[in-house]
C-alpha cells in the first residue's frame, strides 16, 4: 500500500530566452524537486509546495508555456520506494558536497594551528565560514523530506566543525590575552 503523495509538474516553455528556463529549473531544484525527465518533475505534496506549484504555474503561463500539475502516488510499494530513493539520492549528493566542505574547514583550522596563527581577524574569518556551513546544512535539511541516509553524518560533521572553532577560539583568546 502506497502512502506518499507527490505533485507531478509537467511543463513546456519556449526555448528562448534560455535564462527563463534556467531560472525555472533553479527555482524547482531550490524547492527540492526531482526531475524524471526534461519538463517533468516531482515534489512532495505539502501545503507549502502546493502554493509554490501554483506560483510556478503562473510563472510558466507568463512565459507563454504550458503546465499541468497533478497529484500522484506510486502504483505500488516498489514504485514508491524508487521515488523515495531518488529524493534521498539527491539529498545525499548535497550532503556529500557539504561534508567535503566540512573536511576542508577542518583542514583550514589545522593549518592555522600548524602556523600558530591565532589572531582575532582569523577567528572572525573562521566564524564566518562556520556560519556559512550552518546555513548551508539548514537549506539541505529543509529539502530532506525523507531523511536521507547521510543526514546524520552531515550533522555530526557540523558539530565537529563547531567544536573545532570553539577550540580555535579558546587558543586565540589565550594567545591574545596571556595574562587572563
Amino acid at each position: 500500500m502506497t502512502t506518499e503523495k507527490w505533485l507531478t509538474l509537467i511543463y513546456k516553455i519556449p526555448p528562448e530566452p534560455s535564462s527563463k528556463r534556467v531560472a525555472l529549473w533553479r527555482k524547482l531544484k531550490g524547492l527540492g524537486a526531482i526531475y524524471l525527465q526534461n519538463g517533468v518533475c516531482l515534489l512532495p505534496r505539502t501545503d507549502r509546495l502546493i502554493r509554490q506549484a501554483k506560483l510556478i504555474e503562473n510563472d510558466i503561463i507568463g512565459m507563454q508555456g504550458e503546465i499541468v500539475v497533478l497529484d500522484s502516488v506510486g502504483l505500488d510499494q516498489a514504485q514508491e520506494e524508487r521515488v523515495l530513493a531518488r529524493f534521498n539520492d539527491e539529498r545525499n549528493d548535497q550532503y556529500r558536497e557539504f561534508i567535503g566542505q566540512c573536511e576542508a574547514y577542518e583542514a583550514e583550522i589545522a593549518k592555522e594551528f600548524a602556523k600558530n596563527k591565532f589572531t582575532y581577524a582569523e577567528l572572525e574569518e573562521e566564524e564566518a565560514e562556520l556560519q556559512k556551513l550552518q546555513r548551508w546544512l539548514d537549506k539541505i535539511r529543509a529539502l530532506d523530506f525523507y531523511t536521507a541516509p547521510l543526514a546524520e553524518e552531515a550533522g555530526a560533521w557540523l558539530s565537529r566543525c563547531e567544536a573545532l572553532l570553539d577550540g580555535y577560539a579558546h587558543r586565540v583568546f589565550a594567545e591574545q590575552n596571556p595574562d587572563s
